[in-house]
């Protein structure tokens, strides 16, 4: 039934969301592509089950699990952006990337590389509309991307905060003769796209009931690609961008096969460049006058 097929893939693109919205947020007003963000997206998810596994409730230990993405954050900010602001660009990538390799490796090197079942905290609830099955599990991770999103939009567009992160992602010199704080303002960047992406790995170990060292790589080119088709730099973008890919993730297993998912994503990110190179919210880059 195509129906449950695209309410399925709604709701996996309410994760995919989150983290499209977490490179966003680093891209377009850092101009800094943070790998390190598959990693914070598994320790949010991973984090959760080992302090589970420790004796802790499950609301502490998704809350200490974010704690420590924020924590990570701060130290990427530090020691992988801040240092090399003044190299090449590739610098801080790299370096970015390095944290994602580390995190993994952490991981493996504790508890191994093979994939955990995580414990069913959410009830087993379906809603049913019609003939459509949405389980609690779905509806929760819907609700809680929409309003992190919404939230996310009202503060740049209402906040002195959020005042300052666009007038930073516009012109960071204007912003610093205008008295922005950048060094104070960037390290509340790191943190709102750790805990965007940690979240959304919690999310997937909640819906998905399994977590893994390499549980982030996947879901990050794919961040990665929903950020690029909804137009670098808008919030909007991204989360439209992260809903066309759960939905055609989804539909490509219905009706093609699990083996041609990649395919059809990226493919579709392919022709989406080709044809829309800004994205489809995004803003068409303006030619240097000469």
């Amino acid at each position: 039934m195509i129906a449950q097929q695209l309410v399925n893939g709604t709701m996996l693109g309410a994760i995919y969301v989150l983290v499209a919205v977490a490179f966003t947020l680093a891209i377009g007003v850092l101009n800094f592509l943070n790998f390190s963000i598959p990693g914070l997206f598994m320790v949010g998810g991973m984090g959760t089950w080992i302090l589970m596994r420790l004796g802790w409730h499950w609301s502490v230990a998704i809350g200490g699990a974010l704690l420590a993405a924020a924590l990570i954050a701060l130290c990427v900010e530090r020691l992988a952006y801040r240092r090399s602001q003044k190299s090449d660009p590739e610098v801080p990538l790299v370096s970015s990337l390095g944290f994602l390799v580390l995190l993994e490796n952490l991981v493996l090197a504790t508890v191994g590389s093979d994939q955990q079942p995580f414990p069913a905290l959410v009830p087993d609830f379906n809603l049913r509309i019609g003939g459509l099955v949405i389980g609690a599990a779905q509806i929760i991770s819907l609700v809680i991307a929409v309003c992190l999103v919404v939230w996310l939009s009202i503060m740049l567009r209402k906040t002195s905060l959020g005042r300052q992160i666009r007038g930073v992602a516009e012109n960071r010199d204007t912003a610093i003769l205008l008295g922005v704080d950048v060094g104070r303002l960037v390290p509340q960047l790191f943190v709102f796209s750790a805990l965007f992406t940690a979240l959304g790995g919690v999310l997937f170990a909640l819906n998905y009931l399994q977590v893994s060292a390499f549980m982030g790589e996947g879901i990050g080119f794919k961040g990665i690609a929903a950020m690029i088709i909804g137009g670098m730099g808008s919030v909007w973008g991204a989360v439209l961008g992260g809903l066309l890919i759960g939905l055609t993730e989804v539909l490509s297993i219905s009706y093609i096969g699990a083996d041609f998912v990649n395919i059809t994503v990226y493919g579709l990110l392919l022709v989406l460049l080709i044809l829309r190179p800004q994205g489809l919210l995004g803003r068409a880059a303006a030619r240097e006058k000469l």
